[in-house]
């Protein structure tokens, strides 16, 4: 329940039958800056507030036809390479004559090797893969001898590569001849290079300070506080020591004691809590009893319980969504409110701190102006409502008159 709630508890105590004094102007002047009151961010006091490899491309198709002599070139003496041909046709193809050296016989080969690390132990399960030419990659995983072979492999180029978890990837080229049985030199394998990324981030105290900064720069046209609510919507909780710090700078604000003297001044022309009297000695009665309401309301509601309860108390600005989702939000925050662990829960914070500060009163109040105890627990009802009615103006209306409200980016995930 904020400030403002608790200055219409107060007028509602007034209103029970111990004044008789006629107020019918005092009241519409009162009711005017109760009405104003409405749009103040004074705290929620107790308030209800594996990349496949690529395949490798097919070798290049011979060209669509070979070059041929010239008719006028064929040797008359080879009748046999001529072939029939129908006018139009293109020549038949010719072979190219292939040189001597290929027509050998190729004799498949074969290729072993042995992995090791940098301390030259054997390496089991490292992964070998063979390339060749256009044929496909074949594997072999290293057994634990650390050897490894291939067999049947068809002559020409070749590329080994090896893999091991937590080792460098090493790669190995050569030639294999025909019917060679090739031996890989020793393949050392190196220990790989970790790359650490490491995130440097303030301290979440830190976070929450710098936010609770952004928050008390928050001002209603400029003027009134508006320091319970976040435009953070993930803000970081708050520790203790910073939920009273809050409600301190909250009771100390020169608008809190101008707001309060304003009040009083208006009880006291209206002559309601008529055991404090009137002149200076009553109207300072009046502001000390005023200035007593916020006191414990903050304190107990936005300071005490919160910390001992985990709870967060303020207002978290939702500002997305349909306009009826958005509703709905700022009237159910007038019960619940987010714990210090970022889940929503019932806001026993809020309620306890605003039944507390009713009990609280009676110390400070005239005996006739005292709450009874069903009066505590309808004023704290009817704060209830003034909250729920606060938090909807807070969510359509009060961020457009605050001029610098707190940035949107998140710095709080950590």
């Amino acid at each position: 329940m904020d400030s403002t709630t608790h200055y219409t508890s107060r007028k509602s105590s007034g209103r029970t039958g111990h004044n008789s004094v006629s107020r019918s102007g005092n009241r519409a002047r009162l009711g005017l800056l109760i009405l104003l009151t409405l749009f103040l961010g004074l705290p929620r006091l107790a308030r209800a507030q594996s990349i496949d490899p690529s395949a490798e491309g097919a070798p290049p198709a011979p060209p669509d036809a070979a070059p041929t002599s010239p008719p006028s070139q064929q040797p008359a003496e080879e009748p046999d390479h001529k072939t029939d041909q129908q006018p139009g046709q293109q020549p038949a193809q010719q072979p190219l004559q292939q040189p001597l050296e290929q027509n050998v016989p190729q004799t498949p080969g074969s290729i072993s090797g042995t992995v090791l690390d940098q301390s030259g132990a054997l390496v089991a399960g490292a992964v070998v893969t063979l390339t060749h030419g256009y044929e496909a990659p074949v594997q072999q995983v290293v057994g634990d001898d650390g050897q490894f072979s291939f067999a049947n492999v068809t002559p020409g180029p070749f590329e080994l590569t090896i893999t091991a978890t937590g080792l460098a990837t090493e790669t190995l080229s050569g030639v294999l001849q025909s019917g060679e049985h090739y031996a890989a030199p020793e393949i050392s394998l190196r220990v790989a290079t970790e790359v650490t990324t490491v995130r440097v981030e303030p301290p979440r105290e830190e976070i929450a300070e710098e936010q609770i900064k952004e928050q008390e720069k928050q001002r209603v046209l400029a003027v009134m506080p508006n320091f319970y609510v976040s435009y953070v919507p993930d803000a970081v909780p708050l520790t203790s020591k910073q939920k009273f710090g809050l409600a301190w700078r909250t009771v100390i604000d020169p608008f809190t004691f101008g707001l309060n003297a304003v009040i009083a001044g208006a009880e006291q022309a209206d002559n309601q809590f008529a055991g404090f009297g009137q002149g200076a000695q009553g109207y300072g009665k009046r502001f000390g009893a005023g200035y007593a309401d916020i006191l414990s309301g903050t304190f107990i509601g936005s300071a005490i319980l919160p910390s001992i309860l985990k709870q967060d108390p303020r207002y978290f600005y939702k500002g997305t969504g349909s306009k009826r989702s958005r509703l709905l939000y700022a009237l159910a925050n007038s019960v619940i409110c987010k714990g210090d662990d970022r889940h929503w829960q019932p806001n026993y914070s809020g309620i306890g701190g605003s039944l507390a500060a009713g009990g609280l009163s009676n110390l400070y109040y005239p005996k006739n102006d005292r709450y009874r105890v069903g009066l505590i627990f309808e004023n704290t009802g009817i704060g209830i409502g003034e909250t729920a009615v606060l938090d909807v103006f807070q969510e359509f209306f009060i961020r457009k008159l605050t001029p610098k409200p707190a940035n949107q980016k998140n710095p709080s995930k950590i």
